[in-house]
């Protein structure tokens, strides 16, 4: 009988001998092998897989750090708010508010008005929470931070303060401020969150802003009437904090 051919041959299997290697022979060609060389330069670590490897840590880094830290609220503001400015106090008191309303205060972890923040819940013994990013111009984490993560990516970090937050305070601040600020309100317009009070401290800075988005952009359609219900206005710490509380985060701690 002649031996079977084509698709009907039994598969062969060669044995790999193991042992010893030497770098750069031919029989070291194993992906684990590969894995333990050296490379010649470190190229590898600029290339989309291996970012995608980073972003990954960085998900798993923060999902580690914040899965247990219980109610929180998230509040937003400017880096540049010196201390001798009126909402570097605002900062403060609702920092130490939402402590004593039973919940840990997440913050940027910069300077300014989260520094603020940070500040305000951490003299008043609550869990003060700092989501740093790696930014050419700007300073480190705050000295107010009890606990810190940092991050490389925008997105990675977006993702904790709206994953871990019950609601957002936004004092007022820059682009970064109005970045977070209008895509929490993208996120509850397209019902990605739910039960997720956003509340703006100070009408007198805020009002310009809404009075163009309702001239402008929901005179031309553009924007949906009843998407600026997303969003309340509170003139002193005490009602952002009350507003703020009034959604899950309330429901939370009440819950224990």
């Amino acid at each position: 009988m002649s031996a079977p051919t084509g698709s009907n041959a039994p598969r062969r299997l060669t044995k790999q001998p193991y042992g010893s290697w030497k770098k750069g022979t031919p029989g070291g060609s194993t992906a684990d092998a590969r894995l333990l060389d050296t490379p010649p330069s470190s190229d590898f670590t600029h290339t989309d897989p291996w970012r995608v490897m980073r972003i990954q840590s960085e998900f798993v880094q923060g999902f580690d750090a914040l899965s247990d830290i219980g109610p929180a609220i998230s509040v937003f503001g400017s880096a540049r708010t010196k201390p001798e400015n009126h909402h570097y106090q605002t900062g403060m008191d609702v920092g130490r508010l939402l402590v004593e309303a039973g919940v840990a205060v997440i913050t940027g972890g910069g300077p300014g008005s989260m520094e603020a923040a940070n500040r305000g819940a951490s003299e008043a013994g609550g869990l003060s929470i700092g989501l740093g990013i790696e930014l050419p111009f700007e300073q480190g984490m705050n000295q107010w931070v009890g606990l810190g993560v940092d991050f490389r990516y925008f997105f990675a970090r977006k993702t904790m303060f709206v994953k871990y937050a019950q609601g957002f305070v936004v004092l007022p601040g820059g682009l970064g401020t109005l970045d977070e600020l209008f895509e929490a309100m993208v996120l509850v317009q397209t019902s990605k969150v739910t039960q997720f009070p956003i509340v703006l401290v100070d009408r007198a800075f805020w009002s310009p802003l809404l009075t163009w988005i309702t001239d402008t952009m929901v005179a031309e359609g553009l924007v949906s009437p009843g998407d600026l219900n997303i969003i309340q206005l509170a003139d002193t710490p005490e009602e952002a904090v009350a507003l703020v509380m009034a959604g899950e985060a309330g429901l939370k701690v009440a819950q224990g």
